[in-house]
């Protein structure tokens, strides 16, 4: 039975990846920041045979020990500060974690290793937001980085860092590339679930306007269930590399929205949104998207979920919660809105 410790286990990518995991029969282990972490609970729910780990990619150590006692045959690092409005907020804490917490948890992993780096095989979360001002369309693995961001800075040190280790140690260490990648169980905080939640709540009568950045600003949206699959194919192959993963095609901000309103079947979706300048990124990527011909060939792996059939996921999965909540607080008597 293989095993596998995956950090940042608590976010939507982690979750996905240890259902799938746990269907492939692993033993699965999971790295979690902090004491009473409030997302404990949300790993207990889903994937129940999981067992937690305490850890922090700011401490080397605590990362060795967790390698220790899970012994694992696989490592995906998908653990990072990333939502990337807020890493202009915090810029030396997402570095520390995003981008220093990939070398801690990478020699952590050589420590642990010795001179048999083969029995472990690592998979770091890398991001098309290392791209930026994108310098080609679509983006591949050779296309030149230029980060726009903190966050997007720290991966690129993240990615290095990946590569460095796999050509001076023989680690079997791949960074998977990936685009923008989305579903039910995507952070509010981030803009496809902030529309799916928004028009949720304006069908529901809960919300008057949603208030948005830029509409313009145009992303390789896929689905997070079919990129965890990817991840895991990498760390099966013979030897690591960096696989860019998207669905190769693109759309706006203000796509997502339309989409999002026909699902409740509004069409004038115009008349319920708004305009906020103080939403725009300090510098801005204008457009990003995938070729990822290297994954599809190498890898056999494809995507599954359209955007349309993505987007009304997420929306559907939002309205059926808040209507639980409506009839939950309409028993006990409080207004649910």
């Amino acid at each position: 039975m293989s095993c596998a410790l995956i950090t940042g286990i608590t976010g939507q990518d982690g979750l996905y990846l240890s259902e799938l995991l746990l269907q492939k029969g692993y033993d699965v282990y999971g790295l979690i920041r902090g004491q009473n972490n409030p997302k404990a609970g949300l790993v207990a729910e889903t994937v129940p045979d999981v067992r937690v780990l305490a850890g922090d990619l700011t401490d080397l150590s605590s990362v060795l020990r967790a390698l220790q006692i899970s012994q694992p045959d696989e490592v995906y690092n998908l653990g990072a500060i990333s939502f990337v409005a807020y890493s202009w907020k915090q810029a030396a804490l997402t570095s520390d974690v995003t981008g220093k917490g990939v070398l801690n948890i990478l020699e952590a992993v050589r420590i642990y290793a010795g001179s048999d780096l083969s029995k472990v095989r690592f998979y770091q979360a890398s991001s098309s937001e290392m791209f930026g001002k994108a310098q080609q369309a679509p983006q591949s693995e050779s296309t030149l980085l230029w980060p726009r961001s903190p966050y997007g800075v720290a991966k690129v040190f993240g990615h290095y860092m990946t590569i460095n280790y796999r050509e001076s140690y023989g680690m079997h260490a791949s960074s998977g590339m990936l685009f923008n990648h989305e579903s039910p169980r995507r952070g509010i905080e981030f803009v496809t679930r902030k529309v799916s939640r928004g028009v949720a709540a304006i069908k529901l009568g809960l919300l008057d306007t949603l208030v948005m950045g830029n509409l313009e600003a145009r992303r390789d949206w896929g689905y997070a269930g079919d990129y965890v699959d990817a991840m895991w194919r990498m760390l099966q192959q013979p030897e690591g590399d960096d696989y860019v993963v998207a669905t190769g095609e693109t759309h706006s901000v203000r796509d997502l929205l339309k989409t999002a309103f026909e699902v409740v079947g509004i069409e004038n979706w115009q008349d319920y949104v708004e305009h906020d300048p103080a939403l725009l990124r300090p510098a801005e990527v204008d457009a990003l998207v995938g070729d990822s011909s290297k994954a599809r060939q190498k890898l056999g792996w494809a995507p599954t979920v359209s955007f349309p059939e993505l987007v009304r996921m997420m929306v559907e999965s939002d309205l059926e919660h808040m209507q639980a909540r409506q009839v939950e607080t309409s028993r006990l008597g409080i207004n649910g809105r």
